[in-house]
């Protein structure tokens, strides 16, 4: 039996669970800054370190971050919140403890839109969202034995999203993922940034006989800091749980680290079925009541969703789902979309110019569409003198838009005047030109008028050439195809 033939036995199921850093300017619990990279240990009070006689005060900000998330995934909201202590030792947790929220998420239930490669379409189940605080940082130095601390990120706000075990596939997964990030990043409630630990993500995976509803033991994998190693883990866990099965060797519950060079997940320690965390209700924090008043104010300024935009794009704008998926892959540039939209009632062509030119631009300069010079009214100028036949698309994009990037002040019809690009679409003059070209050709012509149809393209190539790459193509083939049939 092949190795395909002997997972295609099993299934595999995935959960996952989400952090992400909201963007507030202060903690959680106290008013230290949440800036990224600064001096170690900066960023720090007697608040955030747990000493004695000290009150945490809660981040309404924060609360509304998470709120907005709830409502962007259609999560039931808890109208009153309770904070707990979750008691751990870890040398980044400075007091021995995090405040976190246990029986009482702030948001229940959810889901999660998400279109795979093949065009299908599902919800995945979200369990909760709940609030809690990130823990500091420790730094290992390669060659030293001693680990540095740096407590700065400690009480930072973050928002953990746990899935049902939803997801049967690498695929699923990553495609939750994104739209997760796509969702905190279109909210404005956090920067989406992998590398700096902003978004991170635990994978919990299991595989059972297909057909069976019981559930496996179920592996922790962690330290996945791309959606690429979240896949290869995945991937990688699932054959090698599989094989274990097949050898008859038992699975142990445990955490598990992803080692992105190798591809390999290597066990860290064991899970217990019930860890000891001694929750209890966080005694100096007061529950939290959220009121219909103030949950309505959140939800009047929750910012168009890229399901939102996706549906616009596709329903209003004609797009092809492919074209609308690449411009809602971030906010910016489905905002300049839409305004180019605004401007142009050629919704293919505008799409064609963002996934073609414009995004050619933008990663030529190295930069987001948010720092880009030209407007959407100047791209919406240039699909206009293309339709019009006034230049050739070709024109367009590769000599008038580079050199409108260059010179922003300038419109595409000076800049097409400046460089000669203006197009010959006047008959009369195209006409003699193109008696030119069929006298100079005589033997191709009578190749052509016995069948050789092809040909074409060479006289067009004349023509253009005589034209000096001015004559509009559409005319100019006009022209030819009329002489040439008489």
């Amino acid at each position: 039996m092949s190795q395909q033939e002997i997972l295609d036995k099993y299934q595999l199921v995935v959960g996952l669970e989400v952090h992400a850093q909201l963007a507030t300017e202060s903690k959680i619990f106290a008013g230290d800054s949440t800036a990224y990279g600064k001096e170690p240990n900066t960023q720090v009070s007697e608040i955030t370190l747990g000493h004695p006689g000290t009150l945490p005060k809660v981040n309404k900000k924060a609360i509304e971050y998470a709120v907005r998330m709830g409502l962007a995934c259609d999560c039931t909201i808890s109208r009153v919140n309770i904070f707990d202590r979750k008691n751990y030792f870890y040398p980044d947790l400075p007091k021995g403890y995090q405040i976190t929220q246990d029986k009482s998420p702030i948001c229940i239930g959810g889901v999660v839109p998400i279109q795979l490669k093949n065009g299908s379409k599902r919800g995945i189940k979200l369990n909760r969202i709940h609030m809690e605080e990130d823990a500091g940082k420790s730094i290992h130095l390669t060659g030293e034995s001693d680990t540095l601390v740096d407590f700065n990120r400690a009480g930072t706000p973050l928002i953990e999203l746990v899935t049902e075990p939803d997801m049967h596939s690498a695929e699923e997964a990553t495609a939750v993922l994104t739209e997760l990030r796509k969702l905190v990043m279109y909210l404005g409630i956090c920067d989406g940034n992998m590398e700096e630990g902003s978004f991170r993500c635990d994978a919990n995976i299991s595989v059972r006989p297909k057909g069976s509803s019981e559930l496996g033991k179920k592996v922790e994998v962690k330290n996945m800091n791309s959606f690429r190693n979240v896949s290869k883990a995945i991937n990688h866990e699932f054959i090698r749980q599989v094989e274990l099965l097949e050898k008859g060797v038992e699975i142990i519950s445990e955490t598990r680290t992803f080692d992105a060079d190798k591809g390999l997940t290597f066990g860290m320690r064991k899970k217990e079925e019930l860890n000891d965390y001694r929750y209890f209700p966080e005694p100096d924090l007061s529950p939290i009541h959220l009121s219909e008043e103030w949950l309505e104010e959140v939800k009047s300024k929750l910012p168009p969703l890229p399901r939102e935009y996706h549906r616009k794009f596709v329903e209003s704008f004609g797009l092809p789902d492919y074209d609308a998926a690449f411009l809602t892959e971030s906010k910016e540039v489905a905002e300049y979309f839409e305004k180019l939209c605004g401007h142009t009632s050629e919704y293919k062509a505008a799409s064609n110019w963002m996934m073609g030119p414009v995004k050619s631009i933008l990663n030529e300069l190295g930069i987001g569409i948010n720092r880009f010079t030209i407007e959407p009214s100047q791209i919406a100028e240039l699909i206009s003198l293309v339709k019009s036949g006034k230049v050739s698309f070709s024109a367009a994009s590769q000599n008038i838009f580079p050199e409108l990037v260059r010179n922003p002040d300038q419109s595409g019809l000076e800049i097409a005047t400046k460089l000669n690009l203006i197009q010959e679409s006047d008959e009369s003059s195209l006409v003699p030109l193109a008696e030119q070209v069929i006298a100079e050709n005589e033997k191709k012509v009578k190749e052509y008028r016995s069948g050789k149809k092809g040909l074409l393209g060479m006289f067009m190539g004349q023509l253009m050439k005589k034209s000096q790459g001015k004559a509009d193509p559409k005319v100019a083939q006009k022209i030819l195809t009329e002489i040439l049939e008489k």
